[in-house]
């Protein structure tokens, strides 16, 4: 087989696979954590085979479509943390990003995030939770990396990112999964208070030389 007639195959499939996970989030959009299989075979307009023929099974799915949410979710906190504004700004408005993207596609976050307690579906032992840990620490250790690059932390900088990163994920999962749930208060009131939370040492470190800050 010729390479171009290889790479032609390759953008094919890329192709299809993208044609199918946007079927996935046409139906997770409706049904949420209650999405299932033959509902994404059928609104993909193929048979549930060739589905697990691309993801192997619901696991191999959520995984395709976690990376795809968390891509995006990744490279919009990125701009919020570039942003030309001062750094509590900045860290506000990283916050607002976050919680503006569940709140905007909630059946989303519900399914990346929570098992379908009612389901009657085969597939509903299906455990969300191992699924989603992945997910939560790659979003810290993504995290971290930007902290270590844009802010001088002194000794040991790389643990302290680490550490700030994953716990900086863990609070914004918390009280957002909170939040979306119960509704308390206003969008804007929750950031506040988390940046009030973690504002103490983020006000006192310099920006490293060369970076954009944070």
């Amino acid at each position: 087989m010729g390479t171009t007639q290889q790479a032609d195959q390759h953008r094919s499939a890329h192709q299809r696979r993208r044609q199918l996970l946007e079927a996935a989030d046409r139906v997770v959009l409706r049904d949420g954590p209650k999405a299932s299989m033959n509902a994404i075979a059928a609104e993909a307009g193929i048979t549930k085979p060739i589905l697990y023929r691309h993801f192997g099974d619901k696991g191999g799915l959520y995984r395709a479509l976690a990376k795809r949410h968390t891509d995006a979710l990744l490279s919009a906190l990125k701009a919020a943390l570039d942003a030309p504004a001062d750094r509590r700004e900045r860290v506000e408005a990283t916050l607002d990003t976050y919680l503006a993207a569940i709140e905007a596609r909630p059946q989303v976050y519900r399914f990346l995030m929570h098992p379908a307690e009612d389901s009657q579906l085969p597939e509903q032992g299906f455990d969300v939770g191992r699924h989603s840990a992945p997910l939560l620490r790659r979003l810290g250790e993504e995290l971290a990396v930007v902290i270590e690059e844009r802010v001088d932390l002194g000794p040991g900088s790389a643990q302290l990112a680490r550490v700030w990163g994953h716990g900086i994920v863990g609070m914004m999962h918390a009280a957002g999964d909170w939040w979306l749930g119960e509704r308390p208060c206003s969008r804007a009131q929750l950031v506040s208070s988390l940046a009030d939370l973690l504002w103490g040492r983020l006000s006192a470190v310099a920006d490293r030389a060369g970076s954009p800050g944070l």
